[in-house]
């Protein structure tokens, strides 16, 4: 179920990336009315400047985006450097083959939609929760990091760190402006990043902020791209 803005909800952040205004303008302005908070994109280029800026929960891309870089490049840049970002593919042709030619292929766990089979916004809503639960944290790079200390990306390190102030998933998904399906999926991940157990007899929360707090942790450095600053859409 999409938010709705309410006080007491979170409102899902998406980032729209198209280069036909008519798709983009129609797209964004029904997830925003839906109760989603919303930026837009007409290129790759244009996406990394929002990306790391407005931090969404899910990225709706089109394959072909013009000159220069296409949907698939921007889908790789995510898988390696926001792996825990929803990734919707909205593209006009039903063959991934056809859209991208046989040598290329889209993440296995991007959602793929066809335009002409989506019924109502309800697709694109569904498709969208879909992809955020699907997303993975990258493995550790085992060569970077010492044997005793966990790598964890920069989502799951900030999710750590408000854990260690004593916040609740609730708080951590208000403070980080996201749902609380989203984060309680982030931090599942986080523990199983950190190799704690879903076992009854220990508490991953606890055992997670002491390891935190004892320097067991290294968090992966964002890639730098450039900032945009601008208001949300919403």
């Amino acid at each position: 179920m999409p938010s709705t803005g309410g006080p007491s909800e979170f409102r899902t952040k998406v980032l729209v990336v198209e280069d036909e205004e008519f798709t983009r303008t129609i797209l964004a302005d029904s997830l925003i009315a839906s109760g989603m908070r919303v930026r837009s994109a007409v290129s790759v280029a244009d996406a990394l400047d929002v990306l790391l800026e407005f931090e969404p929960n899910a990225v709706v891309t089109d394959l072909h985006l013009g000159p220069g870089p296409d949907g698939v490049d921007l889908l790789e840049r995510l898988n390696r450097d926001l792996p825990w970002i929803g990734q919707v593919v909205l593209t006009s042709h039903a063959s991934v083959q056809v859209a991208l030619g046989v040598n290329r292929r889209i993440p296995e766990r991007a959602v793929y939609l066809v335009k002409s089979r989506i019924t109502s916004l309800a697709d694109v809503e569904e498709a969208i929760f879909d992809s955020i639960t699907r997303t993975t944290a990258d493995e550790p790079a085992g060569d970077d990091v010492p044997d005793d200390r966990f790598e964890l990306s920069a989502s799951q390190g900030e999710v750590l760190r408000l854990m260690s102030e004593g916040l609740s998933n609730a708080a951590i998904a208000a403070r980080r402006e996201t749902t609380l399906r989203s984060t309680e999926s982030l931090v599942a991940r986080t523990f199983a990043t950190l190799g704690l157990s879903n076992d009854p007899t220990t508490n991953a929360r606890v055992l997670a902020v002491r390891m935190w707090l004892q320097g067991q942790v290294v968090i992966r450095e964002r890639t730098s791209t450039a900032t945009r600053t601008g208001p949300d859409s919403a």
